[in-house]
């Protein structure tokens, strides 16, 4: 059976592929979204948003249903699955999925983000979202004068510890082996800091909490076995994120931490896909810079599109 060809494929469904969707649709491009296993990105694991233009304060569940309707009524198509293989190396370009599918399109758009590593331990998953973060800046505003928990001795714990002090000074960060490992500047700004206490050699084994939000998180000293528990408002792990391009290796050009190499503007290193969000950000990390590089990755494929007279 002859497989449809599509002018447009966002693999992803978070604010970067929704974002694109909208433009793409605007622009009569019918681009088709396939969803990947989380469908609408890290937000939905997100309680309080309050830094997306136009709205104050909303749980982030509530706003990524929003932009999905949005897209939806421009009239996006949904299809359920992840993404486990892709063809790059000829167009039309064809991705499969877990679901046994198999599309073509002309051109495709990577949307589909990073995941924060995370330590594993009980209670990690229960309390992700209500108190077990790993954004400081998404969140750092609603712990004023709150006891929070940093983990990771590298540059992003480091930032995250850093922002903190804008609104508490009651923060621990929490580093597994006997020494910092950020840029000795980073390093500097929080030692300096007499709002930051640093235990070394120090990391979670458990978190509790009365259901509703984290409460302590058991710690263990690595090196002594000493077990201890803190009191706290909010945990940030500071631990890395992985960026998540594992069907897309041997089809474009990655960094060597995985991340989507762009060529101009939001083009990869095959022309025609193009990507948007922490897919290839690891800097900003932002719903709205995701969003904004959405808008430009769609722009950009309507472009392609009509050079190629597909449009």
């Amino acid at each position: 059976m002859e497989i449809d060809t599509h002018k447009l494929i966002i693999i992803g469904s978070g604010p970067a592929a929704l974002t694109a969707a909208i433009y793409a649709a605007r622009a009569n491009l019918k681009p088709i979204i396939v969803e990947g296993k989380k469908p609408g990105g890290q937000l939905m694991t997100t309680s309080l948003v309050e830094n997306w233009p136009g709205e104050k304060s909303i749980m982030g569940p509530d706003l990524m249903l929003q932009i999905r309707d949005h897209a939806k009524s421009l009239g996006t198509e949904f299809i359920p699955g992840n993404v486990i293989k892709t063809d790059f190396l000829k167009n039309p370009f064809t991705l499969w999925t877990n679901r046994d599918k198999e599309l073509k399109a002309h051109a495709v758009i990577l949307a589909t983000g990073s995941s924060p590593n995370r330590l594993g331990v009980p209670g990690e998953e229960k309390y992700w979202g209500k108190g077990v973060t790993t954004c400081a800046v998404c969140d750092g505003a609603l712990y004023k004068d709150k006891s929070v928990i940093v983990v990771g001795g590298g540059d992003s714990g480091m930032e995250g510890a850093s922002f903190l002090t804008k609104f508490t000074d009651k923060i621990t960060l929490l580093q597994n082996i006997g020494h910092l490992t950020a840029s000795h500047t980073m390093q500097q700004r929080v030692l300096n800091n007499p709002k930051i206490n640093i235990l070394y050699n120090t990391t979670i084994t458990e978190f509790k909490g009365n259901d509703k939000h984290v409460t302590e998180a058991l710690i263990k000293n690595l090196k002594t076995g000493e077990e201890a528990t803190l009191a706290t408002d909010g945990v940030f792990l500071g631990i890395g994120l992985t960026p998540n391009t594992a069907p897309f290796k041997g089809q474009i050009e990655l960094n060597k931490h995985g991340y989507v190499v762009l060529t101009r503007n939001t083009q990869t290193s095959v022309p025609g896909v193009f990507a948007a969000g922490d897919v290839h950000d690891h800097l900003y990390r932002q719903a709205i810079t995701s969003a904004g590089t959405g808008c430009q990755a769609a722009l950009d494929a309507e472009r392609y599109l009509a050079q190629q007279k597909i449009v």
